[in-house]
């Protein structure tokens, strides 16, 4: 069993820049990939990173590249995504999740997730 719990989500304007951080418990991640996702209303969850725990392998969805940046902190167990320049579109709610193995790019595929953080960005 794998808690993650999302956290620091806010309310920014654009342009501005937001760190998400997601912890986990329970067990430890060595042999799992995490990755972070998004959704709005009446949209499908979208891929937003991923990394694997053990290695340097990271993915970025396309409307996020050179913008946000996945990374680990093996001491706290924690993941983080920085997001920098940040756009309206970007507005939705973050969920963290957990899949053993392998980074996949379809929700469906991560066996864990946390309870999800608002973030809010206004032009």
């Amino acid at each position: 069993q794998v808690q993650l719990v999302e956290s620091g989500g806010g309310l920014v304007q654009a342009g501005a820049s937001l760190r998400l951080s997601c912890a986990a418990s329970g067990r430890t991640l060595n042999n799992y990939a995490v990755a972070w996702f998004r959704q709005v209303p009446g949209k499908e969850r979208e891929f937003v990173a991923a990394v694997m725990w053990r290695g340097e392998n990271t993915q970025y969805g396309d409307s996020v590249k050179g913008r946000f940046t996945i990374s680990r902190d093996n001491t706290k167990t924690t993941v983080f995504l920085q997001m920098n320049s940040l756009k309206p579109e970007d507005t939705a709610v973050y969920y963290c999740a957990a899949n053993r193995w392998t980074i996949q790019k379809e929700a469906a595929n991560y066996d864990y997730w946390g309870q999800g953080t608002q973030v809010t960005v206004s032009s």
